[in-house]
């Protein structure tokens, strides 16, 4: 391993679009939660495949590990330069590239946010529907295969990315699936790399399958006094096949913190907060079906709007949630964790985690995507207290085995990174030690984000 020649061959090729100054290594190295600082070496901003391309080919004939780097929200520790290295910065690759109304798809750079994607696109009538919250980058979702508020009714990054172009670690450029709407050709590649988390390769170009943007859209929300009613809700929900395009649900100290940090006045109990989308007659219709299912679970003060400054305030005040949540304990980190569960088992899942974490000593908001059996806890810890953050380890562990004894996954979104790799075997089994193989045969040196998702990598 030569880090110090591949950023002077890397300086000498990029410019000024190379830094090593101690400013950019920080911003490069941290985590929005409890890890610890690893900053890379350097961190470099390509303008276009050609140059990523050029990057690897250096990188890999110096061993010089390589970490891709989109709007940096990751929470697993995803970004950190834990052996050192190059930072590959997105800024600047974030453009569209082509979009077609007529077929509903678009291609992207990795760079773009999907908030920037969905302004781009407001004149057309169509939208990108994947939504986890953050504003990330498209290239950081697909690599984590994200999900989110609106995956109950559009799917999550799986379902919504068609095709990829990929950067090998030794600078090969790969294309991945097609513009057509199924194929039965050879492997699917483009599933291989969703999720992949950089470790297989960077992806340089996306293309993504969009949707149309609903005649109307009417948000709600909905208070229970026990969390049992609020799960048991959403569940007869799904099953009645009402069309939701989100159903969210945060518990009472979630609202607490929700008051606290943006000064609204919701009741202090667990919510619901819902969206319905499709025509006028519809959305009024799925609208009156909840709210009778609603009364069914003993559910109060259900309200619902189809004014866009109230939906704006109501999903805004859903995606402050982490920041607003953290405020609880003034100066505190977190433990930030998820997992997904079938949605027979969400009200076993909820009510154990819920018990698990109130007999701890530490605060831990629990909040998520009910739609689709994944929620998150925030085990809120003071930072550099060793025996609190172990506490919060020990909680997250015990979440991620209940998950798995219900059938479920040990994250449905946040992705491994190096914060779950001591669980992958335990979902996995011998197809973790697979997935090492396939990492050993397109990256045999071992430069793609070393250290995450992969054992021993």
């Amino acid at each position: 391993m030569n880090i110090d020649a591949a950023i002077a061959e890397l300086d000498s090729f990029l410019g000024d679009r190379c830094s090593r100054s101690k400013s950019d290594l920080d911003q490069h190295g941290t985590s929005e939660t409890h890890f610890a600082a690893f900053p890379p070496d350097a961190v470099v901003w390509p303008e276009n495949t050609a140059e990523v391309s050029k990057i690897l080919t250096i990188c890999n004939r110096h061993e010089c590990p390589v970490i891709p780097y989109g709007a940096g929200t990751s929470l697993e520790g995803h970004t950190s330069a834990i052996n050192g290295g190059v930072s590959v910065n997105f800024g600047r690759m974030n453009k569209i590239l082509r979009l077609d109304p007529g077929d509903v798809d678009v291609d992207v750079q990795p760079g773009l946010t999907r908030e920037e994607l969905n302004r781009e696109l407001r004149a057309t009538g169509l939208f990108f529907p994947v939504d986890p919250g953050a504003n990330a980058s498209i290239g950081g979702m697909a690599s984590t295969r994200a999900s989110g508020t609106t995956a109950v009714r559009y799917g999550n990054m799986r379902e919504n990315v068609l095709g990829l172009e990929v950067v090998l670690a030794d600078g090969r450029i790969i294309q991945t699936g097609s513009r057509a709407r199924k194929s039965a050709s050879g492997y699917d590649m483009t599933a291989l790399f969703l999720g992949s988390e950089g470790t297989l390769g960077i992806i340089t170009r996306l293309t993504l399958r969009l949707s149309g943007q609903p005649e109307v859209i009417s948000a709600a929300f909905c208070g229970f006094d026990r969390m049992k009613d609020a799960v048991d809700a959403v569940i007869q929900t799904i099953q009645m096949g009402i069309p939701v395009a989100r159903i969210e649900f945060v518990d009472t100290d979630t609202v607490r913190a929700i008051n606290q940090y943006t000064g609204m006045d919701f009741a202090e109990r667990t919510h619901l907060l819902l969206e319905f989308h499709g025509s006028e007659k519809a959305v009024a219709e799925d609208v009156r079906r909840f709210g009778e299912i609603s009364d069914d679970f003993n559910g109060l003060d259900y309200m619902s709007t189809t004014k866009a400054e109230e939906r704006t305030a109501l999903w805004t005040m859903r995606h402050k949630a982490y920041y607003a949540c953290l405020s609880l304990r003034p100066g505190a980190t977190a433990v930030v964790t998820d997992i997904c569960v079938p949605i027979s088992k969400l009200p076993e899942a909820f009510e154990e985690t819920r018990a698990d974490i109130e007999a701890a000593s530490i605060p831990g908001p629990i909040l998520g995507h009910m739609g689709d059996g994944n929620f998150h806890a925030v085990l809120l810890i003071e930072p550099g207290n060793a025996a609190e953050l172990a506490e919060a380890k020990n909680l997250a562990k015990r979440m991620s085995e209940r998950a798995l004894r219900l059938g479920g996954t040990i994250t449905g979104e946040h992705g491994i990174g190096i914060g779950k790799l001591d669980l992958m075997d335990a979902e996995h089994g011998a197809s973790w030690d697979v997935m090492g193989d396939i990492k050993r045969t397109l990256d045999p040196v071992g430069i793609m984000n070393p250290g995450k998702l992969i054992r021993g990598n």
